[in-house]
């Protein structure tokens, strides 16, 4: 499996994705970082973010790390990281973004703009709630959840340029073609 993980980071970089996010819920923390390490060499000069784990992030030499709202809080983060890391932070309303922003947030993540199988339990904001979100704070937000090729048109036309994507590009047949397609959609 972590050898995928690398194949397919790698494939997203060449295809033009400027971040990667490693997140993987079922490794032991030691095989996590390991794999962090590696991947910070594979996807260079691409922006790396951790999914939750601060001290990870800063012992791969990642460029940031993503809280969610079981993490450590975006204050405690950055105690730990300095100014060595970004900080990201979820949020389904303006209202949690603004919080996060005010709390230190380096960027937002948004949704679940669409369905998902990954957190089927997340309520559904749609491109317009994402957009909302965007509007209420001046960090970038990024797009999450359920975003594919099918749907990034509803949210360019809602002036969104930023999705983090998982099985559009981890399930594609080409992983550097569906991230060169998805990219020339953002970028139109």
């Amino acid at each position: 499996m972590p050898a995928r993980v690398l194949e397919i980071a790698a494939a997203a970089v060449r295809g033009g994705a400027d971040v990667v996010q490693l997140r993987h819920k079922a490794l032991a923390r030691g095989d996590l970082l390991a794999l962090a390490r590696e991947l910070r060499k594979v996807i260079r000069p691409a922006l790396f973010i951790v999914n939750d784990h601060v001290d990870i992030a800063l012992l791969s030499e990642a460029d940031g790390v993503h809280l969610g709202p079981d993490d450590l809080s975006i204050d405690s983060a950055r105690r730990v990281a300095g100014d060595r890391l970004l900080i990201g932070a979820s949020a389904s309303t303006a209202h949690a973004a603004r919080k996060a922003v005010e709390e230190g947030a380096d960027y937002v993540g948004s949704g679940a703009t669409f369905a998902t199988p990954i957190k089927s339990e997340k309520r559904v904001i749609g491109p317009k709630g994402v957009a909302e979100v965007a509007a209420a704070v001046t960090v970038p937000v990024f797009a999450i959840g359920g975003v594919e090729e099918s749907n990034v048109a509803q949210l360019t036309a809602v002036g969104m340029r930023r999705v983090c994507v998982i099985r559009a590009v981890a399930d594609a047949t080409d992983p550097e073609q569906a991230t060169r397609r998805l990219r020339a959609m953002l970028d139109a």
